[in-house]
């Protein structure tokens, strides 16, 4: 509703997400996101997941009860605030990996929100920046071997349509 809404959603990702993933691209709107993430490996994991105490599903429930409990409060509402499940996508081929690298950036121009170049709320300019970055951006920019040409994919939009509607992704 707000950015500051953005910048809270971030944090959590941040505080909830970071010690068990690793980030690739996302795209946070004002009704849906996009994040790309590989879990991280068994021994990268905190203790209390690796032995058991805590499974693995528990940040993502802490980090959107966090952001529902923190909506709620700020706009005097109650309830759900994520109406469907989160949809979970396996990643098995490195082109569906580009492809969606590159939808995920670029989302905001699909939903004519804003040019995904200036959108503040998506991984594209701290991928393309030299700037200190929580992502995964020498691995997600290695996918279209440096930068220039990952800007230039993202600015044709080069998507492989069929790859991405294969995965049902909301919005399409």
């Amino acid at each position: 509703m707000e950015e500051d809404n953005y910048f809270y959603f971030l944090n959590l990702l941040k505080k909830y997400l970071i010690p068990i993933a690793d980030f690739y691209s996302y795209c946070l709107l004002p009704n849906h996101f996009h994040l790309v993430f590989r879990i991280k490996d068994h021994w990268d994991l905190p203790v209390k997941i690796k032995i058991g105490k805590t499974s693995l599903h528990q940040p993502f429930s802490n980090l959107f009860n966090a952001y529902t409990k923190a909506i709620n409060k700020r706009y005097n509402r109650s309830g759900s605030l994520f109406q469907k499940h989160p949809k979970r996508i396996k990643i098995e081929s490195m082109a569906y990996f580009q492809n969606l690298i590159i939808y995920v950036n670029t989302n905001p121009s699909h939903h004519d929100i804003s040019d995904f170049s200036n959108y503040r709320f998506s991984s594209y300019n701290g991928l393309i920046s030299n700037n200190e970055t929580l992502l995964k951006r020498k691995e997600t920019i290695a996918l279209f071997d440096d930068v220039e040409n990952f800007k230039f994919v993202c600015k044709k939009q080069k998507i492989k349509w069929e790859l991405i509607k294969e995965s049902e992704i909301e919005g399409l």
